[in-house]
């Protein structure tokens, strides 16, 4: 497995081993040893999986609190950008992004800790979306931010987007609250 560091600290996107044949491939999506050996050391209890049409934005999400979360994300199938926003008060990257281009072909992983907003659009016909996380849903403690807010100025790729009412009417990245605080 590779693991590439992004612009953003803690931000990692990972590359698993994938073994190709005449019947097609196999590789280890998670493998909590190896991820382990490799600094990766996480505790998931939620696993989740979307099917989404292409255009459709999902985001920007995520949790505060003791169920805040930190996201493996992979696609299934199809392809996606995937977005993280860095939301920690006092971080040099506080405001500024990653974006990663998931695919059923390139396999990749995207690691997000907590104190990142998540999203991603799809860019197939359809793409389905799998994230292991280390805290449970809690609806209490959701937030989001607008996906389109131009303070972060995120290039979705997609001219006409569909998008959830809830994501409709999320907050700007200006009004968001103080929830995480960066710590070198």
């Amino acid at each position: 497995m590779k693991i590439i560091k992004t612009d953003i600290d803690g931000v990692l996107i990972i590359e698993p081993d994938v073994f190709n044949d005449a019947r097609g491939f196999f590789f280890e999506s998670y493998n909590d040893k190896k991820y382990g050996e490799a600094g990766l050391d996480f505790n998931f209890v939620q696993d989740n999986i979307s099917k989404s049409a292409y255009g459709t934005i999902r985001g920007l999400h995520y949790q505060v609190g003791e169920y805040a979360q930190g996201k493996l994300c992979q696609v299934i199938k199809g392809k996606v950008l995937d977005v993280a926003v860095d939301i920690r008060f006092g971080s040099p990257a506080f405001g500024k992004y990653v974006d990663v281009e998931l695919t059923e072909e390139n396999h990749r992983q995207i690691w997000i800790p907590p104190g990142f907003a998540h999203g991603f659009s799809v860019l197939s016909e359809d793409a389905i979306f799998m994230y292991k996380c280390t805290a449970v849903y809690s609806k209490k403690d959701e937030r989001s931010i607008l996906f389109s807010d131009t303070d972060l100025n995120i290039k979705w790729r997609i001219d006409k987007p569909i998008v959830s009412e809830k994501d409709l009417y999320s907050k700007k990245f200006k009004d968001i609250e103080k929830d995480f605080i960066y710590k070198q």
